[in-house]
């Protein structure tokens, strides 16, 4: 173990110690860890990368815990760089207005603030928490104002002290980063008491993972995947009630969940059952399918492999497109090199010029398409692979070729 890396001993939803491993995944570096040139010679550290279930509550979890200051010091993941989570970000705030005309909204993990950004041009107080500096500071100088640190209930008090309470907190892809989530709730629930209040996250489906083989967007950060079975039974056991869920195509498959204080003012829709019954059925609660999950994911990486190699052995030029988080587990998992990939682009300025974490293939914008006309690109970032062929049609009409590895292997 070191400094900033421990391992848990008891499920983080319910304490219970009952943890079985259900899919075992190479060791990888931090998944968000990229280097300079300069760096290049220094070694990166891999840590384990195993997700265990809990017996108890059906919880599925990594135990590998990452010191969350080190984790998100120097984030580089921007909301505001895609296009299609702009949009995103546009349907999901009128979706809250039908919740609240008015009122204090708290996005906690607001990023540079694209989401609250909606909201304060119709008149809503907002404020987000962010405790990656950089980015936090961009949304500052945009208008948008952030508190630079990590949300507890320590802040949650703060806030409500100068603030008041709020009518709706968000959470966006952060719950599952969460190593201590019933304090996180603690902290949530005083925000809301006062205000009848709601509570909204999205998370990564886990019916989707399975189902669509999304095993790579499992990751250092990520230390939670959610089932409505687990995450209802965690509500409900620290005062809280989810009142309505909305699945969401976003990462390959998400959830909306919108929770309040128990005997709250909005109605439990059937949404909550049905999402619960679907789990039963497709044995989200046992530990059976999280094993055979394991086996496939082996099965696709002996696919993507033949593929690639055999283009390499043919003389063709691959490159990445798209350097998320996600791609550190698939390209360890599946020993995707610098002997696969030339480069990798990605339409983040702030990515570009760096090195993917441990396999230090060097990051470029678009342009080097055109200046080096590849064979074929492989969509790293395949939850935006339409956005992605769309914008590089040129290369495609001149007779390149996309490959995309998930949901599954595909050639165009």
């Amino acid at each position: 173990m070191s400094k900033i890396h421990y391992q848990r001993l008891n499920c983080r939803q319910c304490n219970s110690d009952k943890l079985i491993l259900a899919i075992k995944l190479k060791e990888t570096p931090l998944a968000n860890s990229f280097v300079k040139k300069s760096q290049l010679d220094e070694s990166q550290s891999l840590y384990p990368l195993d997700v265990y279930f809990c017996s108890e509550c059906k919880h599925l979890q990594l135990i590998d815990v990452i010191d969350p200051n080190y984790l998100y010091k120097d984030y580089l993941y921007v909301s505001g760089t895609s296009k299609v989570f702009v949009q995103h970000f546009e349907d999901y705030y009128r979706c809250v207005k039908n919740y609240f005309k008015s009122g204090l909204i708290i996005d906690i993990g607001s990023n540079d603030g694209t989401f609250l950004n909606f909201f304060k041009k119709d008149g809503y107080r907002v404020i987000g928490i962010e405790p990656a500096e950089k980015i936090a500071k961009e949304a500052i100088d945009n208008g948008i104002a952030t508190l630079i640190k990590f949300f507890n209930t320590s802040l949650s008090k703060e806030i409500f002290e100068s603030l008041g309470p709020a009518s709706v907190i968000t959470a966006n892809n952060v719950f599952a980063h969460v190593d201590n989530p019933t304090s996180f709730l603690e902290g949530i629930k005083y925000l809301i008491k006062d205000s009848s209040g709601i509570f909204i996250i999205e998370v990564s489906y886990l019916v989707d993972v399975i189902n669509k083989n999304l095993f790579d967007t499992i990751y250092h950060e990520h230390l939670d995947y959610h089932s409505i079975i687990s995450l209802n039974k965690f509500f409900q056991a620290n005062g809280l009630e989810i009142f309505n869920i909305e699945h969401l195509d976003t990462h390959g498959g998400s959830v909306r969940v919108f929770a309040q204080l128990k005997g709250g003012k909005f109605p439990i829709k059937t949404s909550v059952m049905d999402f619960i019954k679907l789990e039963e059925s497709l044995g989200l609660d046992k530990i059976d399918i999280y094993l055979n999950f394991s086996k496939k994911i082996n099965s696709i990486g002996k696919e993507l492999n033949a593929l690639l190699n055999s283009l390499k052995a043919e003389g063709k030029t691959i490159i990445g497109y798209g350097a998320p988080a996600k791609a550190t587990t698939l390209m360890y998992n599946f020993n995707i090199n610098q002997d696969i990939l030339s480069y990798i682009v990605d339409d983040s300025k702030w990515k570009q010029d760096l090195y993917t974490p441990g396999m230090h293939i060097p990051i470029v914008s678009k342009d080097f398409i055109k200046e080096n006309k590849p064979d074929y690109i492989l969509i790293l970032a395949w939850n935006f692979a339409s956005s992605i062929i769309k914008d590089n049609i040129s290369f495609h009409n001149n007779g390149g070729k996309f490959i995309i590895p998930l949901p599954n292997l595909e050639i165009i």
